[in-house]
């Protein structure tokens, strides 16, 4: 297999040293003739830096499977922004090769406010390291690496995998298609490194292996020879294939035994040190996962043609879903989501308006500007009942929706909040802010754990608005209070801001400053019992709109700037910026951007309090904590749960600047509590090839802790400060589950898992839960031996009726007998309908009327052309979807459900190709191509300047 992504991959650093060697014999080298565009040269080294993914350098370094899926990636990103930007009216021109300038180039120029390339960093990086679990989670299957001639079986891993990416993103999904595109994209690279698709001398994708309606021909069958022996010391020959099998063109791939040596009588093997079945005759192996001077050309071309391949299945999925989807699906838009949590029983009205009111005030104020929200959810909760949950894109559908809500109901005064919260961090993108707006307890706290779980999973930050007294004690432990929402909007990053139903509408003002572009946390703490502190902190240049969020009563707090000047809580208008109290809520707004330096603000109460300071910068990191895994293809894998006690703790971090990674200098990495006296632990780097970090903690703070970066910006040359908004804690409790397929409504689902601990052993309680109330069947408890993993499964059932694209999250808890220590594991399932509809719709062009078109070109813009075409999808699920992919004429179209729809094309005769596309209902692709140019006489090898003006003047001639 093509060398795998090291976040999963193989991380070259000190602390990794051990698995460099074993390493070394998977590695792919690569010519830069692969590298086809000068701007995904410019743009694979940053937009690969997320967690883990430490390939070399392209260009003549080593290629992977992350920079054969970066490229092709980056290349339909490129191509997409582009057509975008030619459909809307604008220029596609980033200004440089960072990720951010890429971002803010695809979402328009025009568009005033900070673009932040994290959500692209971040969605690229959950492809990158699904595609690397391949390694580990299916290491001895055969159909997910083609090896062992399990063509027909890899085949239908990648279509199977089509169509539950095209039914997430049909639904919105795109967490769940981006898992599934990852390990798609393994396999179907993997088929041009391990079979002899290149030796046989085809240089283009196979594109029946992306769709199944189209044979896999001439494949040798399990009693035919493939592979001559070759003995020579380095167990690698120019070329192993049997003459008659290159005659014949018979496609073979090598057996793979990472356990065992059996292999059929005269089979080609895979090779290499971890194939067991390479030491049998005939030896060796056909695999090109390696650059040696044997097999150089071949290796070149594998890499070129896995490329290709890529590309050719993102093109499909582009086709299939549209250019705004598809976008979505790679993390291109704006990074801030507006997600509404809300209690509609009977004392809310007041909340109720305030809540529509902020909606209205932010997709007024926010329109047009990168701080527009790119998606709006809102998630009603009652009792007994909550959601369901509303996802749109459009202000109107939001303002129509939140409209609709009324107050009524919950006389008994708990209500189903946590219940709502799930729906939302379950739906939500992660890293989104979730403001809940709620006069009552929670009468669904058992969801607490579940809560932090998902918390922890998705980085999401959760802040509440409660309009209550809340003077009641509990009842018992598992009873609700005030407290929980504060452990809550604490764990997460977030806040709790309690106020009057008179003071609601002065203190959303919060939700103003918070849903907005590029927003970063400069430093956050909690102290309970409150004490007297000074809290440093630093703030670059690069920050804007900075202000202090300060919660608690009876608060006294005076801030200090760098030149010593200083405003305490007295002034609310002051040299230093404006002071708003509302409730429980300080808010100080700063006077002027221009505040580079390092700050300090004193904090009294004796009573608890949190501190909070933010600001919009791209200046940014993104993290994940990792542990590694061994096999042929060791490296490091994204935990699902907390860290394991008693051992470091390792994470891998980008951190990211106006003109991406390599305008920032990571100086100093810590984990930091953020509630009781200051401690910090400061991690070593290991600074990787390509800008990424690799951070080793050996003491890590007891309780829960955050992560803090700080470092030199380049850009200005100032120091910067950024801290993670999520808490995190260490556990003795591991569990271990891998989803390894969808699921069918109606169907049962088994899930096999494990649960280990290092703590003393003896009973633990295992609790599962789905978002979408499926019913599962688990064990309540397992009985653990120090050391040792117990396996068990869990079921789950999809109802017949669920619609496909479905995402499901499934959260398994274990706790020991004395809830001392806990651990969880996250996990998304996806329910696909089982498709039996592979053929594509069929579009045949019928007539052409291009005659009046002139052959001089120069005349073009005063005359039209047109065409006719049937679109038909036979005994299909019907077509969904007609669109235009090339072309700025007219389309129209008969009825969608119509047995043969008939399009109508009509265009100037100087836009002289169409390519129409029709998309069945399960997201086959069907195309009709027409170009009416004059053969021999290339039209952009011909245009005069007078020309140029012609087309330009007739382009808004035929303007709709």
């Amino acid at each position: 297999m093509f060398r795998s992504p090291p976040l999963v991959q193989y991380i070259f650093s000190d602390r990794a040293a051990h698995f460099k060697a074993h390493w070394s014999r998977h590695r792919l080298e690569t010519s830069r003739s692969v590298m086809n565009s000068l701007l995904v040269i410019a743009l694979l080294p940053l937009a690969l830096l997320g967690p883990g993914m430490a390939f070399v350098s392209i260009g003549g370094g080593a290629s992977t499977h992350v920079s054969i899926t970066g490229t092709a990636i980056l290349q339909k990103v490129r191509e997409t922004c582009q057509a975008v930007a030619e459909k809307n009216g604008y220029e596609f021109n980033p200004t440089g090769s960072s990720p951010e300038e890429l971002v803010q180039a695809c979402l328009g120029p025009t568009a005033t406010g900070e673009v932040s390339g994290a959500k692209f960093h971040s969605a690229l990086q959950e492809i990158y390291a699904q595609n690397g679990l391949v390694d580990r989670d299916f290491v001895n299957s055969a159909p997910h690496h083609f090896n062992s001639e399990a063509f027909l079986e890899g085949r239908s891993l990648i279509t199977q995998g089509m169509v539950a990416i095209k039914a997430n993103v049909h639904n919105e999904n795109f967490q769940a298609a981006r898992t599934t595109l990852g390990r798609a994209l393994h396999t179907l690279q993997d088929f041009y490194s391990h079979s002899n698709w290149v030796e046989l001398g085809y240089t283009k994708p196979y594109s029946n292996l992306i769709n199944p309606g189209l044979p896999l021909d001439n494949l040798a069958d399990v009693n035919t020879p493939t592979c001559s022996n070759c003995d020579s010391a380095s167990g690698t020959c120019p070329n192993q294939l049997l003459p008659n099998i290159l005659k014949d063109k018979k496609l073979t791939s090598g057996y793979m035994g990472v356990f065992s040596s059996v292999k059929p009588k005269g089979k080609c093997s895979h090779g290499g040190a971890a194939d067991r079945t390479s030491k049998i005759n005939p030896q060796g192996g056909i695999s090109k996962d390696e650059r040696h001077q044997d097999n150089l050309a071949f290796h070149n071309a594998a890499v070129q043609a896995a490329t290709d391949a890529s590309l050719e299945l993102l093109q499909d999925l582009r086709l299939a879903v549209g250019d705004s989807n598809f976008l979505r699906m790679m993390g291109i838009a704006r990074s801030s989501v507006l997600c509404f949590v809300i209690d509609t029983t009977g004392s809310m009205s007041d909340d109720i308006e305030e809540a529509r009111s902020v909606v209205y005030q932010i997709i007024d104020a926010y329109k047009g500007t990168q701080d527009e929200p790119s998606e709006y959810i809102l998630v009603p909760f009652n009792d007994p009942e909550f959601g369901p949950m509303i996802r749109t894109t459009h202000v109107d559908k939001m303002k129509e929706e939140i409209s609709k809500l009324t107050a009524s109901g919950g006389d008994d005064e708990p209500e189903m909040c946590l219940s709502g919260l799930q729906l939302a961090l379950t739906g939500a993108p992660s890293s989104s802010d979730i403001y809940v707006f709620t006069d009552a307890l929670a009468k669904d706290i058992e969801l607490k754990d579940t809560i932090n779980a998902l918390i922890s999973s998705t980085k999401s930050k959760v802040s509440f608005f409660i309009t209550t007294p809340f003077s009641r004690r509990r009842r018992s432990l598992r009873a609700a209070s005030f407290d929980d929402y504060k452990d809550i909007a604490l764990t997460s990053g977030g806040q709790a801001i309690h106020v009057s139903k008179s003071e609601l509408s002065q203190a959303t003002d919060i939700i103003l400053d918070t849903s907005t572009s590029a927003l970063v946390t400069v430093l956050q703490r909690a102290r309970n019992p409150g004490t007297q502190e000074t809290f440093p902190f630093t703030l670059d240049e690069s920050l804007k709109n900075i202000t202090i969020y300060i919660t608690g009563r009876s608060i006294t707090f005076t801030l200090t700037n760098p030149a010593g000047v200083t405003q305490s809580q007295s002034e609310a208008s002051g040299k230093l910026g404006t002071i708003q109290t509302v409730g429980n809520l300080h808010r100080i707004r700063f006077n002027s951007e221009k505040q580079a330096g390092n700050w300090q603000i004193n904090i009294n109460s004796n009573q608890p309090y949190t501190l909070k300071i933010t600001g919009q910068s791209t200046i940014t990191f993104i993290y994940d904590f990792v542990e590694s895994f061994a096999g042929p293809h060791p490296g490091y894998a994204v935990l699902s749960g907390r860290p394991q006690e008693g051992q470091s703790a390792t994470l891998i971090l980008s951190v990211m600047g106006r003109r991406g990674p390599s305008s920032m200098t990571a100086e100093q990495v810590s984990l930091a509590k953020v509630s009781g006296p200051e401690s910090f632990s400061n991690g070593v780097l290991t600074q990787m090839d390509n800008g990424e970090i690799l951070v080793t903690v050996e003491a890590v703070p007891k309780g829960e802790f955050v992560v803090v970066v700080k470092g030199t910006d380049k850009v200005s040359n100032s120091q910067f400060q950024r801290q993670s908004n999520t808490q995190m804690s260490l556990s003795k409790v591991k569990i271990q589950a891998v989803v390894d397929s969808s699921v069918e409504p109606g169907q049962t689902f088994k899930l096999p898992f494990s649960v280990m601990t290092q703590s003393s052993g003896g009973k633990y309680s295992i609790s599962a839960r789905n978002d979408r109330k499926f019913p599962m069947i688990f064990p309540n408890e397992l009985t653990l031996v120090t050391g040792q993993y117990a396996n068990a499964t869990l079921t789950i059932t999809p109802p017949a009726s669920t619609q496909s694209g479905t995402d499901v999250t499934l959260t398994i808890d274990a706790q020991s007998s004395n809830g001392v220590d806990s651990n969880y594991a996250v996990l998304r399932l996806s329910v696909v309908t089982k498709i039996t509809d592979f053929i594509q719709p069929l579009c045949k062009v019928v007539s052409v009327q291009d005659n009046k078109c002139p052959h001089d070109l120069s005349q073009c813009g005063h005359f039209q052309w047109g065409l006719s075409a049937n679109i038909t999808d036979g005994n299909g699920t019907g077509i969904e979807s007609i669109s235009l992919h090339q072309g700025n004429g007219t389309l129209t179209y008969t009825s969608l459900s119509a047995p043969i729809i008939v399009a109508n094309y009509n265009a100037s005769c100087c836009s002289q190709t169409v390519e129409i596309i029709a998309v069945d209902k399960v997201g086959n692709v069907g195309k009709c191509y027409q170009s009416i140019a004059r053969s021999g006489v290339p039209p952009a090898l011909t245009l005069s300047l007078p020309l140029w003006i012609c087309l330009l003047v007739s382009a808004f001639l035929v303007r709709p």
